[in-house]
């Protein structure tokens, strides 16, 4: 799975830069509708929506199971769901014409602004903030005891991927792309990650919630590291909502329906949490089948924030990290984030706008 994301990302700039290929890549009743473009409230027919299965996506699991998102776009726009396993797969999707908009962690989207030259996405609204870090097994204690051991993470380049990368470089460890060094560090998916930790076939995950808490609560799991307690104020973003350019400029009446939609389902978390849960357990429940353990929800939720702010210092500390492990060649972030329909939002519904300055 590595080696096909590494292709796909080393061929992203061309995919970009042929732009009018990705036109054509998009829905015909979108383009249909592109006659409105630029309009302040054009809008599109169909909105491709990617999102994860993830705790820490929980304004999407709760926005799309209590139909916030639809509600907001209303009968002139249909939603179309789309589900990843990480931000790289996302970021290929986007790149593809495959998605519109997709909830992604920071790492992806800085990858997708770097291999683009600033022109596939925008940052248009912060989600979520903590919730990941590394679980082990027992006899772990340490960085110095991690080396020779097998560590999983979501996908390589991926937000979780990139924290345990520099992490260990800050503890004098190594690991490379290919599994080698200190540490053997393998990228799969998250269900595959909880399966062989409890088979004892990994030594241990550097993961989102719910797999965090799963990985403790169902396996026996020790932390070795919670993430938020590397960042100031424990604060770092993990999940933003990003959309592609060329879709915010024709349909910005459809981005901020969607904006409206995100606001509503971050609100009704923090002022109604115990029915969000339900609803963001309910939305795991249809796409997996089986529903999360109720002390397992409970465990995610309260060791994640939602909210709107876009923590923008941590998204260029995420880059600095990604070039110093050799996931990324040094980028200008200077225009990642686009605000403005998140702030008119915002003001509309009586809250306090949000920045994107990076201190």
């Amino acid at each position: 799975m590595s080696s096909r994301t590494i292709r796909a990302l080393a061929l992203a700039t061309a995919a970009v830069v042929a732009s009018t290929a990705l036109a054509a890549c998009a829905s015909d009743d979108q383009t249909s509708a592109a006659a409105g473009s630029g309009a302040a409230g054009a809008e599109a027919e169909t909105l491709r929506l990617g999102y994860f299965p993830n705790i820490t996506h929980a304004p999407a699991l709760v926005g799309v199971n209590k139909k916030f998102f639809e509600e907001a776009l209303g009968t002139g726009t249909k939603l179309d769901a789309k589900t990843f396993n990480a931000g790289p797969s996302a970021i290929e999707a986007l790149f593809s014409g495959a998605i519109d908009a997709t909830y992604i962690g920071p790492n992806p989207a800085i990858n997708g602004w770097s291999q683009s030259k600033g022109t596939a996405l925008k940052i248009i609204a912060g989600s979520t903030s903590g919730g990941a870090g590394l679980v082990v097994k027992e006899g772990i204690n340490t960085a110095a005891d991690l080396k020779g051991k097998k560590i999983a993470t979501p996908q390589l380049g991926n937000t979780q991927d990139v924290a345990l990368r520099a992490w260990l470089k800050e503890n004098g460890l190594n690991a490379d792309q290919q599994g080698g060094g200190d540490v053997s560090i393998q990228p799969q998916e998250n269900a595959t990650a909880l399966q062989a930790f409890a088979q004892g076939a990994i030594d241990g995950a550097w993961v989102p919630e719910p797999n965090f808490s799963r990985l403790i609560l169902e396996s026996k799991g020790k932390v070795l590291v919670d993430e938020k307690t590397l960042w100031p104020n424990e604060q770092f973003v993990t999940t933003y909502l990003i959309v592609s350019q060329e879709f915010l400029k024709k349909y910005p009446g459809t981005v901020k329906k969607l904006l409206q939609g995100h606001v509503k389902s971050v609100k009704y978390i923090e002022t109604d949490n115990a029915e969000a849960q339900t609803a963001a357990n309910a939305q795991l429940e249809a796409l997996s089948g089986k529903p999360l353990k109720p002390e397992i929800l409970a465990a995610a939720f309260k060791n994640l924030k939602f909210t709107h702010d876009p923590i923008a210092p941590s998204l260029f500390t995420s880059a600095k990290h990604a070039e110093e492990v050799g996931l990324l060649k040094p980028v200008d972030l200077a225009g990642i984030y686009d605000l403005t329909l998140l702030n008119e939002v915002l003001k509309a519904d009586g809250q306090p706008a949000v920045s994107d300055a990076a201190a």
